[in-house]
């Protein structure tokens, strides 16, 4: 089974569920957006700080495995060009409804946030990466074609799961105890006892992978790409949100001078 592909199917089937990230922005953000008022996120709670954008007026954006009709459809009315790039018809589907509804024009295209080959060398001024590299089991080739497709200067705004949350147990979470149950580094498919895997394929449940810092921020490193800043935040669905940050997003750029990567 080709995790990528199976899921796709799972965020399909996660739009039929009304999952949070599923359901699109009203009008009345639009509107708000239009008048310069506007935020959007890469993690759970916290919006990322204004600085990080470019001057959007313009701007070549591409929403990275972010479609859902929430991010994109944002900084469009704030005026940036934007391109939606996701493996769920039903997620972009979402973004097309709401350009429809608002007049917006946003471009969606479907495929493998992998491969990028979709866009040519130097195509966005920036990238935003909303919590979704979790759903890959190696990252290191997105960062690769991030690399490429971002102009000389252009900027990456990536949010991440922080690895160490996928050692505990979530079920006991639930029930307000923090409990270690697995090795890292995690995936269901590897960590799961058989039964409880198949359920998750049952309930078409999207099938989860932690990445360390050596991949998060080395392979961004790696790839030649130069870190600028990173905040932590936490999911409220995790057993350890209520102790410390689970979540952090980072911005890095496109040195405006290519350094050789050690990818």
């Amino acid at each position: 089974m080709d995790p990528v592909d199976y899921n796709k199917h799972a965020w399909d089937a996660y739009v039929e569920k009304g999952n949070r990230w599923t359901l699109p922005v009203d009008s009345e953000q639009i509107a708000a957006a239009r008048r310069g008022d506007w935020q959007i996120v890469l993690t759970a709670r916290k919006p990322i700080p204004r600085d990080w954008f470019p001057p959007l007026a313009g701007a070549r954006v591409l929403c990275l495995a972010g479609s859902g009709g929430q991010q994109a459809p944002i900084l469009a009315a704030a005026g940036a060009v934007v391109t939606v790039f996701d493996n769920s018809p039903r997620q972009l589907a979402r973004d097309r409804e709401v350009a429809e509804r608002d007049g917006l024009k946003i471009e969606t295209v479907e495929g493998d946030m992998r491969d990028l080959s979709a866009f040519p060398e130097a195509s966005f001024d920036l990238v935003v990466n909303p919590c979704s590299l979790t759903f890959v089991p190696d990252i290191r080739p997105v960062f690769r074609e991030v690399a490429r497709v971002l102009r000389p200067g252009g900027r990456f705004l990536a949010g991440f799961v922080h690895a160490f949350s996928y050692v505990f147990d979530e079920e006991a979470g639930k029930a307000g105890r923090v409990e270690a149950r697995h090795v890292l580094p995690y995936s269901d498919e590897k960590c799961l006892p058989p039964a409880e895997f198949e359920k998750l394929l049952a309930d078409r449940e999207a099938l989860i992978f932690s990445h360390g810092l050596e991949e998060t921020i080395g392979g961004q490193l790696a790839a030649g790409l130069q870190l600028r800043d990173l905040y932590e935040d936490a999911h409220d669905d995790m057993p350890l949100a209520k102790y410390c940050a689970t979540m952090f997003a980072t911005y890095s750029l496109r040195p405006v001078t290519d350094a050789p990567s050690r990818a």
